[in-house]
């Protein structure tokens, strides 16, 4: 893998590049819809390319290890041709997923031992067998295994949570040193800074990552329940530490206005899952801000979702339309309000990178932000 840095803001710390990988080209910012179980929920690989124009998905080493499980995954030749997507993909190492199940697991220095969500069997990850995991999926980009600490936890946990992240760090690259890709293409693994809400722990977190000089860094532990200004406060920290001539990952953020403070502060790289899942819950996202569409006030609005027109839904489908699929539980309201979203977001990310090119994407966030976070008002 390989990053070229193209353009940087000027006013802030905003910056275009592209990503080169084994399956095409990630033109960065980038915000990459989430394929937790191999697929993006309610939305066709043809929605994904065409009108959403995703350049990467995801999936989650802990779902796809549970199920369709890793026979599967290498019978099929990897978890590119199972799921019939020959863009680039990126995995997590589950460790997040895994923590969440807290009275379900154990942590030791040698790894986690948890309960399956789905029927209870017993399993365990070390930082061997999640790189051995990833390398069966087969991800251009993979994670190292961390530990993700709540945002509210304190000091003395957090830090116990970055020494044993930090560890497992060195395990996770040693063990991707010595083995090799599985289908003929090159993988890459990025090391992932964690160290809760202390700056003195996320500094320490970004030097350590940093010195094994990796193609990317991720910042994981974000978004956890700590207020945004802290999040920003912790980006600015460790972004003053890791390398400008690789992309930085900020995991499971965020909103529209996150993502446009985050790329003010330097960050590349997006994934999360609110555009579907509160898609699917009747929330939408657009250019005149938030809208609940199953609020009474849409039964009588024949507008498009979103007068910017960002994907082919607002063409065709009224907000009084949406809503009342959403009314009728039909399967369709969730899935016109899913590709509306991640058009949404993919849309934000590249006018992004168009401003930072122009070298007027300071001003225009600063006109954005404001709009993403209201209501919509008709």
């Amino acid at each position: 893998m390989k990053f070229e840095r193209i353009k940087g803001d000027g006013r802030t710390k905003a910056r275009t590049g592209k990503i080169i990988t084994a399956h095409g080209i990630i033109n960065t910012p980038v915000f990459m819809p989430v394929g937790t179980a191999g697929t993006v929920k309610g939305v066709f690989h043809k929605e994904l390319e065409d009108d959403i124009k995703a350049q990467i998905i995801l999936g989650n080493t802990y779902h796809l290890y549970l199920r369709p499980g890793l026979d599967i995954i290498k019978e099929a030749g990897g978890l590119h041709r199972f799921v019939a997507w020959d863009k680039p993909l990126l995995t997590d190492s589950g460790g997040f997923q895994v923590f969440s199940l807290a009275a379900n697991r154990k942590i030791t220095p040698e790894g986690c031992t948890f309960r399956s969500h789905i029927d209870g069997s017993k399993h365990f990850f070390s930082p061997e067998n999640v790189m051995d995991t990833q390398r069966i999926i087969g991800a251009d980009i993979i994670m190292a295994l961390d530990e993700c600490t709540p945002g509210t936890a304190d000091y003395n946990y957090a830090n116990k949570s970055l020494t044993l992240t930090q560890q497992w760090l060195e395990r996770c690259l040693k063990r991707f040193d010595e083995t090799e890709p599985l289908y003929g293409y090159e993988q890459t693994v990025f090391p992932i800074v964690q160290g809760c809400v202390y700056p003195e722990l996320r500094q320490r977190a970004a030097e350590h990552a940093a010195s094994f000089d990796r193609d990317g860094y991720s910042i994981g532990g974000l978004s956890v329940g700590e207020p945004a200004e802290v999040m920003y406060e912790m980006i600015e920290i460790v972004n003053s530490i890791l390398p400008g001539d690789k992309p930085r990952y900020l995991m499971g953020v965020g909103t529209p206005a996150n993502i446009l403070e985050s790329i003010a502060r330097g960050i590349d790289m997006f994934d999360c899952v609110m555009p579907t899942r509160n898609g699917r819950n009747g929330m939408l996202f657009t250019s005149e801000g938030i809208i609940n569409i199953r609020n009474k006030k849409w039964e009588h609005d024949f507008s498009p979702i979103d007068p910017d027109g960002v994907s082919f839904v607002d063409k065709c489908y009224s907000k009084a339309y949406l809503r009342h699929l959403f009314i009728s539980k039909e399967m369709l309201g969730a899935q016109i309000a899913s590709i509306h979203n991640l058009a949404f977001y993919l849309h934000l990310t590249n006018e992004a990178r168009d401003k930072i090119n122009e070298g007027v994407f300071e001003e225009w966030k600063k006109r954005m932000i404001p709009k993403l976070m209201c209501r919509y008002e008709s």
